[in-house]
């Protein structure tokens, strides 16, 4: 009986709503259920909301024959204005 209620509550908000707002709306509707029985519900049956999060995206680097030349051995202090220019593309 509650696994078709998610199901329902799920299906008329598109599919969008993970377990925390289908818990709300069921609670609204005076169907009273705890939380963590819907998220066992919602993932015994496959349910999930939107996943918005891609998670963090690194620089991943190339392989070392694709690098310039380090043509100031790594060392950006210059003597005087003018003898050092260091630019990043």
């Amino acid at each position: 009986m509650t696994t078709e209620k998610i199901k329902q509550v799920h299906k008329e908000n598109y599919g969008v709503y993970g377990a925390r707002k289908v818990y709300a709306a069921l609670n609204r509707a005076g169907h009273r259920v705890a939380r963590c029985t819907v998220e066992r519900l919602m993932r015994r049956t496959g349910l999930h909301g939107v996943r918005r999060a891609k998670g963090p995206r690194t620089t991943v680097p190339g392989p070392l024959s694709e690098r310039p030349a380090d043509l100031v051995r790594r060392q950006f202090t210059a003597p005087a204005p003018n003898c050092l220019w260091v630019a990043d593309i």
